[in-house]
């Protein structure tokens, strides 16, 4: 069973920044898909950005040049780097994990593990 555990959530004004962590302790794989989707209130979850084994990153358009994703696999931590924040960018975020394909998309179903999620919120 693998665990994620989210951090790094929190308020922020509009313009500024934030990192979130996602920490999987006990996973291992050879071939894997791991990505930060949102939820803001009353909306439908959405991708926003992912990265598999080999490094190759995909965004979501209304993230690209803002926010960065990374991964720490001696750690086994993925980030998220959130710059130029807006109001809009207000959600819960989540990390999850594919850990079978290193093909990517936004695509929930994929995805077999979840993070409990944190609140990002942007103020103007």
């Amino acid at each position: 069973q693998v665990q994620l555990v989210e951090s790094g959530g929190g308020s922020v004004q509009t313009g500024g920044s934030l990192r979130l962590s996602c920490a999987a302790p006990r996973f291992t794989a050879s071939f894997y898909c791991m990505g930060w989707f949102r939820q803001a209130p009353g909306k439908e979850r959405e991708g926003v950005a992912t990265i598999n084994n080999y490094g190759v990153t995909t965004y979501a358009d209304s993230v690209k040049g803002r926010f960065t994703i990374s991964q720490d696999e001696f750690q086994n931590t993925l980030y998220l780097q959130m710059n130029s924040l807006k109001p809009e960018d207000t959600a819960m975020y989540y990390c999850a994990l594919d850990p079978y394909r290193a093909s990517c998309i936004f695509d929930e179903v994929k995805f077999d593990y979840w993070g409990q999620g944190t609140q990002v919120t942007v103020f103007s």
